[in-house]
């Protein structure tokens, strides 16, 4: 039974643990994927690890980079900005709700995202037939989703999230607690990216879609839509 209903998942954490740069929440790849799915007709709700507030990675406010895709008409908008003032805690709500589950990015996924009550809520999105998708460091997400079969959620399937050369470009190699690309593989998932670094890149594998960075998170959208209209 359709929902038309998305449940989005966001980081509670705003700074990194060894250094003192500022992160959370990567703003656009919230906003690309809200704007689209709501065009589409379906309704979300937005959630984190822990509920509450949600910080936004300064990085994501740069106007070169707010202007892109309607991002800043976002963060003007009192109230969707709003939105992440104090949201729902993921783990207290019923996966029967919605058709599917997105994971945004920014770096603070890295550090409340494997989270154990997490995963296993993923994991019973994933059980019952419904659709999972993240974009970018969101599939830190994915690292830590146990199936009832024992196997990890990603062994065996096509994947990509932030490379380990984004990761180099981007300055954050010292900062971050792990390598996302290396997680993933050690999971016994087919990691890939595209051809250059920061270009749009989605990856489905039934009903697992996943995209590599920031640039992904539109064409996600699009093709969960896809998917759920075809579901």
């Amino acid at each position: 039974m359709a929902t038309n209903k998305i449940l989005i998942i966001v980081t509670n954490v705003g700074e990194y643990e060894k250094v003192g740069y500022r992160t959370g929440l990567w703003l656009g790849e919230l906003t690309h994927f809200y704007d689209y799915v709501t065009d589409h007709g379906y309704a979300v709700d937005i959630a984190s690890p822990s509920g509450g507030y949600v910080p936004i990675d300064p990085e994501s406010l740069a106007h070169e980079v707010l202007g892109e895709l309607g991002t800043d008409k976002r963060y003007h908008d009192r109230e969707f900005m709003n939105l992440l003032e104090n949201t729902k805690k993921a783990t207290d709500l019923d996966v029967e709700d919605y058709d599917a589950i997105y994971f945004t990015g920014g770096h603070g996924v890295m550090f409340d995202f494997r989270d154990g009550d997490l995963g296993a809520l993923t994991a019973r999105f994933y059980e019952t037939g419904r659709i999972v998708s993240a974009v970018c460091h969101g599939p830190a997400g994915l690292l830590n989703v146990p199936l009832s079969t024992g196997d990890p959620l990603v062994k065996g399937k096509n994947v990509t999230g932030f490379s380990w050369p984004e990761e180099e470009a981007a300055q954050r190699a010292d900062a971050v607690p792990f390598s996302l690309q290396d997680e993933l593989n050690k999971l016994g998932a087919n990691y890939s990216i595209a051809d250059k670094p920061f270009d749009p890149f989605v990856v489905e594998d039934g009903r697992l879609i996943t995209g590599q960075n920031p640039g992904s998170a539109r064409p996600v959208a699009e093709a969960l839509v896809t998917k759920l209209q075809s579901h």
